[in-house]
């Protein structure tokens, strides 16, 4: 009777370990600067759009995140928007 309790708790450890990883993001979920090099997943242009999910992050031009920016906000653990680096002084 004792092992079935043993049992049962590694198995609920093991649930709890599980659905840890699961919940972790794939993503650094941290701001970090946008570069030339970070290109939109759409159509390839210059980036200016960060979206951090928990299966991992899209980038997207100024274009594209007004386009699906309303539902990506809804989903994101981290949306990060420096489309006003396109119409700031230098």
């Amino acid at each position: 009777m004792q092992s079935m309790s043993t049992t049962g708790t590694s198995t609920a450890a093991q649930a709890v370990t599980t659905l840890d990883e699961q919940t972790t993001p794939a993503a650094d979920s941290t701001e970090r600067p946008l570069t030339t090099a970070d290109r939109c997943d759409v159509c390839d242009a210059q980036a200016y759009v960060r979206v951090v999910m928990l299966t991992g992050e899209l980038f997207f031009c100024a274009h594209h995140a007004r386009r699906h920016g309303e539902r990506l906000k809804e989903v994101a653990l981290l949306f990060q928007d420096e489309t006003a680096r396109l119409t700031a002084d230098s």
